[in-house]
């Protein structure tokens, strides 16, 4: 991501929430021919204080992303993002339109989960998402244990990290709010949740 200080974030607590909120992720390698990616569910690993990821994988993609032998990258991407108009800017201001967003390329090398660790994994993803669900139903362990043997479990620190929450924080206080207004107002870019993301990121009051 092109660098800007303005938006640029160090905190791992926020990676953390931005997992969190938007728990579905891109894992890009290179197998040493090619550039490879997959698209996967993660969860932040709550056992520890390290920043980490657990997520699985279909067979073959263990191979073809060639796991455990190299860095990976996973990218992780804000849910409320969108399109912002010059013409929503104070008077004055730079013309160029935008988009806001928020984004985390995470790297680390992943370590591969044993048969047990994965069927674990898989159990903790399963109850993560069926826990907003009326009627729940968690993962059967004898179902799922033949199941499971056609997935790869991965545990992912992250040693390093890039992070990116763009949320006009390098326009004018009175362009900020403008901006809010107008992707709350009535239209076809009209975008209420990147503008209480906007306010939450910018400290703001409800009021926009």
């Amino acid at each position: 991501m092109r660098h800007n200080p303005h938006h640029a974030v160090t905190d791992a607590n926020v990676v953390r929430q931005l997992v969190r909120e938007s728990p579905w992720g891109i894992l890009v390698s290179h197998n040493g021919s090619e550039l490879v990616a997959s698209h996967y569910p993660i969860l932040l690993d709550d056992e520890t204080d390290e920043l980490a990821i657990l997520t699985h994988v279909g067979r073959p993609d263990e191979t073809t992303l060639a796991l455990g032998e190299r860095e990976v990258l996973l990218i992780v991407q804000g849910r409320h993002h969108g399109y912002i108009s010059p013409s929503w800017y104070a008077a004055g201001e730079t013309r160029a339109p935008t988009w806001n967003f928020s984004a985390a390329h995470c790297y680390g090398v992943p370590q591969i989960l044993d048969e047990e660790a994965n069927l674990a994994v898989l159990a903790k993803l399963v109850e993560h998402f069926e826990r907003h669900v009326e009627h729940p139903t968690l993962l059967d362990p004898d179902w799922a244990r033949p199941v499971a043997r056609g997935t790869v479990g991965i545990r992912l620190p992250i040693t390093r990290f890039v992070c990116k929450v763009k949320m006009s924080q390098d326009k004018s206080p009175q362009t900020q709010r403008q901006v809010i207004a107008a992707l709350r107002a009535p239209g076809a870019n009209r975008n209420p949740d990147l503008a209480d993301e906007m306010t939450r990121a910018l400290h703001l009051d409800n009021t926009g």
